[in-house]
This record gives structure tokens, C-alpha cells and sequence, in this order.
């Protein structure tokens, strides 16, 4: 097979459509292990910083692409050259649109444009997660449009991606990746690729397997946070510490797994994933109760929150409507600049109708840039933490939350994330 020979030869020249948490990565992999890359994004903006040899996600260095591997890789917004490109590897956004339904429009039309450029021998490899069906269904469809056959004329396949940005244990390289193919020869040339990059690739028999055990991943995640967060709310009307008991239950050396309660659900994927499940099996006339449920009471967490933030300024004398309340946190996990679906902003918008100020500090993000469903705070800038506010709310762990004295600001401070260990009179956890 030519494409094996050109993988082994590193000849093959690597296209990445999407050049964001997941994209970028894998960019800077392929070029580590000798690929020509070239990688696509419709921002310009991106690109432009790429050229300038600035990142725009704080966590990835891209010193490597403007240094040791600088002539081999070729940012771009002209999709156009897709067809000189031997693999094609789609990362784009598969965001729920209002009705909380997959929004597919960036899969779809990123497919669409490949299929206008497609050439015979090419393999396309989709690593958004989505529902299955869609790899060897509707991207296959898409992908036809353009004459060729799928198995065929060219190489078609899935393998997730796993990424959990600034995670210190585990990355792209460590994380075993799944890889399902739409034929044999499909899976082959795919895995052929992945071997190159990760240290363990997992084939599965075909690209639907892969596509559900992605989702089963988090769904298995969503549902235990959820169990975790309804207990929390248990266990505050019965005066019990949940974080106590979750550090009791973790001693058993078996059967148990940790999870940890929160103000809500952030990043791409827990929050988003399951409902794509949940969408798909509609039309196999079942109920996902569980998936549903876990759904439910983990966007229920916020106005649990606001709640807690009403309580503990009532006890300080003053109310919500007009109170200054200062955020900690607005990425959606500690130490990252990712605030995608974070719970921060709903808390924002949730305190800000019932008449609240609401401002932020997060030493990560210093500026909110445009988001799909919260764009009225696109602007804002990170203030410093100080006691002109009426009351704290941390959302996010951040580390430089950790080693601050909150006890010395004399003003109520709600905390979701147990950055607090020490308790007192103006200590709230939520």
C-alpha cells in the first residue's frame, strides 16, 4: 500500500483540519516524529499568529514549530490545498445547539469542502466526537459526493481524541488511542499513522465501536459527577462534609472510584458528549433515563450555587440586587485558559438577572473573547482580588487560589472547589 510506504518513509504529508486544543497538538506530534504538516483553520487570526510564532492556548508550545520544525509546518486557511495532503484528520467543534441536539454544521461542512478536493489514495480520519453512525454514514455520504468510493478509492476512519488540556500525567503521546476503520485496509492505513505518534494504539472493528466507547467514556464521567453533586446537596441538609466524605470512601483499594462535586460542567466534552447519545437513540425509540438524568442535575448545580451566594449575603445583611460580587475562576478546570462551557458563566448571567454586579479574576484568562451563548461578555477584563466586593465566589481551583489568606479579606466567600480547608463564620461551601 503507497500510504504505508510513505508513512514509514515519513513522506507522508499530514493535513489537520482545526486548529484548536485538539488539532494543535497533534500538529506538533506529527511534525516530532518527521511529517510535513499542514494545517487548516478558518480563523485567520490563528494562522496569522501560528506565522508569528504566537500561541493562542496557553497551555501548548509551539516554540518547536517556528524553531526545529519550521520548515514543516505550513498553517492555512486555503482549504484548497487539502488535496495535496496525503491524511486528512478533522478536529473541529461539535457543539449542542439550543434544543441541546447535535450541531453538526462544522463536521458536515468541513466534509463537504473535503469532498470537493478529495483525490484518489487519500485517507480521512475524523477525531470530533459525535454520535456513531457518523463516520461510515454521514461523513461517508458527504465524502462520496466527490465520485469516490470509500474502501475503496480512499481510506476512511475514526479515532477519538482523548485530550485533557495541562493534564501533568498524562498527553496525546501517553493517552492509548482508539482507532476503528470503515474497511481493513481502512483501519490499517489510519493506525499506521497513530503508531507513529502514541505509544499504544487500540484497533477496534469498526469506526462505531469507537465512536460509542467515546461517549461511553463520558457519559460514565457526567453520570458519576452528577451522583456525586447530588449527594452534595444531601449531605449540606444533613450538616455532613462532602469533601470528608469523599476522602473516607477513597481509602477502599477497590470497588470505589473518586469524583468530586462542583459549581456545574465545563470543557468540550462532559457536558456536551452524552447528549449525542441521548439525540441518537431517539430514533432507535429508547430512553437514555440515566444519561437524562445525570443531565439534569448537573445543570441544576449553578442555581444551587446562586442560592448559596443568596444565603450567604443575607447573613451579611444584603442582598443579591445590587450586592458586587467578585468571580474566581472562569476557565472550567484549574491551571488552563479553557473556559469552553464553563459554569462560570452561567453563574455570571444567573446572579447579573437577579441584579448583581459580577466581576472576575482569572490569572489564565485576562480577557472573556466571544463565545456562542455568553457573546454580551466578550470585553471583560480580570480584576485583582481585593475586599471592595461584597462577597467571593470561587468556581475554578486554580493553584493561585490555593495560597491565599480569604480569611484576611473580613468578607463572606462561597467556595465550590474546596479550595478552603479551614472553616469559619464567613466560609460558605457549595
Amino acid at each position: 500500500m503507497e500510504l504505508l510506504d510513505k508513512v514509514n518513509s515519513k513522506s507522508a504529508h499530514v493535513g489537520v483540519v482545526g486548529l484548536g486544543y485538539v488539532g494543535l497538538p497533534l500538529v506538533i506530534e506529527f511534525c516530532r516524529a518527521g511529517f510535513s504538516v499542514t494545517g487548516f483553520d478558518i480563523d485567520s487570526t490563528k494562522i496569522d499568529m501560528l506565522n508569528a510564532g504566537t500561541c493562542y492556548i496557553k497551555h501548548v508550545d509551539i516554540s518547536c514549530l517556528t524553531g526545529t520544525f519550521a520548515d514543516k509546518f505550513f498553517p492555512t486557511t486555503d482549504f484548497s490545498r487539502l488535496n495535496e495532503v496525503d491524511y486528512i484528520i478533522i478536529c473541529v467543534p461539535t457543539p449542542l445547539n439550543k434544543h441541546r441536539e447535535p450541531d453538526m454544521q462544522y463536521v458536515f461542512t468541513t466534509a463537504r469542502t473535503i469532498s470537493r478536493n478529495l483525490r484518489r489514495g487519500q485517507c480521512v480520519i475524523l477525531e470530533s466526537t459525535t454520535y456513531p453512525g457518523t463516520t461510515d454514514e454521514d461523513l461517508r455520504s458527504i465524502l462520496e459526493e466527490s465520485g469516490l468510493a470509500a474502501g475503496e478509492d480512499f481510506y476512511l476512519a475514526y479515532s477519538p481524541e482523548r485530550e485533557d488540556p495541562n493534564n501533568k500525567d498524562f498527553n496525546l503521546k501517553t493517552v492509548p488511542k482508539l482507532v476503528g476503520g470503515y474497511t481493513q485496509d481502512c483501519l490499517r492505513t489510519a493506525q499506521a499513522l497513530y503508531d507513529t505518534v502514541v505509544l499504544t494504539t487500540v484497533p477496534v472493528s469498526s469506526p462505531k465501536i469507537a465512536e460509542a466507547a467515546k461517549l461511553l467514556e463520558n457519559i460514565y464521567r457526567s453520570v458519576n459527577i452528577a451522583l456525586v453533586n447530588e449527594l452534595k446537596m444531601l449531605f449540606d441538609k444533613m450538616g455532613i462534609d462532602v469533601w470528608e466524605v469523599i476522602e473516607a470512601a477513597s481509602t477502599k483499594p477497590f470497588g470505589f472510584q473518586a469524583f468530586y462535586p462542583g459549581p456545574g460542567l465545563g470543557g468540550h466534552c462532559i457536558p456536551i458528549d452524552p447528549f449525542y447519545l441521548t439525540w441518537k437513540a431517539r430514533e432507535f425509540e429508547t430512553a437514555t433515563r440515566f444519561i437524562e438524568l445525570a443531565g439534569q442535575i448537573n445543570t441544576s448545580m449553578p442555581d444551587y450555587v446562586v442560592t448559596k451566594v443568596t444565603t450567604a449575603l443575607n447573613d451579611a445583611g444584603k442582598a443579591v440586587k445590587g450586592s458586587r460580587i467578585l468571580l474566581l475562576g472562569l476557565a472550567y478546570k484549574g491551571n488552563v485558559d479553557d473556559d469552553r462551557e464553563s459554569p462560570s458563566y452561567r453563574l455570571m448571567d444567573k446572579l447579573e438577572t437577579l441584579g448583581a454586579h459580577v466581576s472576575y479574576n482569572d490569572p489564565y484568562i485576562p480577557v472573556i473573547g466571544r463565545t456562542r451563548e455568553y457573546a454580551k461578555f466578550a470585553g471583560r477584563k480580570s480584576v485583582a482580588i481585593t475586599d471592595d466586593f461584597d462577597i467571593l465566589l470561587i468556581a475554578t481551583p486554580h493553584d493561585d487560589y490555593k495560597t491565599i489568606d480569604f480569611a484576611s479579606f473580613g468578607i463572606p466567600v462561597v467556595d465550590t472547589r474546596h479550595i478552603i480547608e479551614t472553616h469559619g463564620s464567613l466560609f460558605y461551601s457549595a
